[in-house]
């Protein structure tokens, strides 16, 4: 790119932060806790869908027998999704708040597309853990075999430090205060000493993501359901009913929780690092989506895709769906490349530059926190490695040593197996492609793997040595 023709990207991005910074904002839970329903609404309620678009979907939804997934249908887009009544892939959409620009990301919560989930919430900075306060329906999220926890230590091992507990279908157990709070006590135990994230990290939120109440704004006299646009089965039977039993609650609403969220610093500054999550062909030439990790790029800038060292050029970009010259760290953006084959990209691929790129790597040492494991990690486990949207199958080839959770000394050398809770430094082969991976310290968000066999998650880690470079 011609020097006169390009744009001081770290002036621009100081201007539009000043303005109102951008947060990648994931929902997060247990299949059926209502996350497409709950935020489906709160867009609603936030002028991001139309009244028209909502009736429309309420028609076509009672049409197949399902008229109360009308606002699950905002971000549950696509015909399969709709027909099984469930999220399979990461919906994203925009929106703003007072203080803050939010990129949502939609995750899936049924066991069978974690990996899909992982993708989502790998792009996240924070995140809004959905519960059902259903009697039973919480304590089977909850208990063994349920998402809630899964979930929850995913987004705490994949970076996500901010959580807002929204704890939904308040209404189907009457706003009851003693339940609300036992779920508060259960959960909060749970994420402090189990999961790791701070107290004072962590809001609890108790609302109805059906009937839309305390998701902007709570009931009042006048106000009835914050104007809900569904059937009148959605409307309490008065304003009354709500505030007489809903009248414990005086913290904030969800919209108002997490417009209070910090966000994080962003690596503007560093090599750029783009992880790929979607690539398709497009009459401009080859279309890339996903997150930038670190840096900035603008249209006309050459970048580098990893694995296979193949060169293009910056044809075009859009941020959250508006097109734009640059963007920077933190931002969800669709590339359109020229000058390469759309075989030479993949879901996972890292796009970087030339000058600075990312390492690609078969063979890693690795700190871990193992999870609730049936059988004791040994020499030779085979594991799934996740990192992003990208995995590959590969083995844990040596442990290292356990350590101290707390304080990072060497507890023993060389142990046998690797327990449940178990703190350790490990090595990791890859048997099959070589995936491009940064050590922790260089980047936070590409130091990251998780292990998974079985269809379960069993261990998450950070990278902190890169062991072998290519394939």
């Amino acid at each position: 790119m011609k020097s006169g023709k390009r744009i001081d990207v770290i002036s621009e991005y100081q201007k539009r932060i000043a303005e109102k910074e951008s947060l990648n904002l994931v929902v997060i839970g247990h299949v059926d806790a209502g996350k497409s329903t709950l935020m489906g609404h709160l867009l609603y309620l936030q002028g991001e869908v139309t009244e028209k678009t909502i009736r429309k979907h309420e028609r076509d939804a009672q049409k197949i027998g399902k008229a109360s997934f009308a606002f699950a249908w905002v971000l549950d887009e696509t015909g399969e999704e709709r027909a099984r009544g469930i999220t399979m892939d990461v919906g994203v959409t925009k929106f703003e708040t007072e203080h803050r620009r939010f990129t949502l990301l939609d995750a899936p919560g049924h066991r069978d597309f974690i990996p899909n989930m992982i993708s989502g919430t790998a792009q996240a900075d924070v995140a809004i853990l959905v519960v059902d306060a259903t009697t039973g329906e919480f304590e089977s999220g909850f208990d063994a075999n349920g998402q809630t926890k899964e979930h929850a230590l995913l987004a705490r091992s994949l970076g996500v430090q901010q959580l807002v507990i929204a704890v939904n279908k308040l209404d189907v157990v009457n706003w009851s205060e003693a339940r609300f709070l036992e779920i508060v006590q259960k959960l909060e135990q749970f994420l402090v000493k189990d999961a790791s994230f701070k107290k004072s990290n962590l809001v609890f939120v108790p609302c109805s993501g059906f009937t839309g109440e305390n998701l902007v704004r709570r009931s009042t006299p006048g106000n009835i359901c914050n104007g809900s646009a569904v059937s009148d089965t959605s409307v309490p039977e008065s304003v009354a009913a709500v505030l007489s039993t809903f009248s414990w609650y005086k913290g904030p609403t969800l919209i108002e929780s997490i417009d209070k969220l910090d966000t994080p610093m962003r690596p503007i500054e560093k090599p750029f690092r783009m992880s790929v999550t979607d690539v398709f062909k497009s009459a401009g030439g080859v279309s890339v989506a996903g997150r930038l990790e670190a840096g900035h790029i603008q249209v006309g800038e050459a970048v580098m895709v990893m694995p296979g060292s193949e060169m293009a050029v910056v044809k075009s970009m859009e941020v959250n769906h508006e097109a734009t010259r640059w963007a920077a760290a933190g931002d969800s953006v669709l590339l359109i490349l020229s000058g390469i084959d759309i075989l030479k990209v993949s879901n996972g691929s890292v796009l970087c530059t030339r000058e600075a790129p990312i390492p690609v790597t078969t063979h890693f040492a690795a700190q871990i926190v193992v999870f609730d494991v049936k059988i004791p990690i040994t020499v030779g486990f085979p594991v799934i490695v996740h990192r992003q949207s990208h995995n590959e199958p590969g083995v844990v080839s040596k442990l290292v040593a356990t350590i101290d959770k707390v304080t990072g000394e060497i507890v023993k050398k060389s142990p046998r197996h690797l327990g449940k809770n178990t703190t350790a430094m490990v090595e990791i082969k890859l048997s099959g492609r070589a995936i491009p991976l940064e050590a922790y310290k260089d980047s936070k968000e590409l130091g990251r793997v998780m292990l998974r066999k079985g269809g379960d998650t069993i261990a998450a880690g950070i990278v902190n040595k890169i062991l072998s470079f290519g394939s």
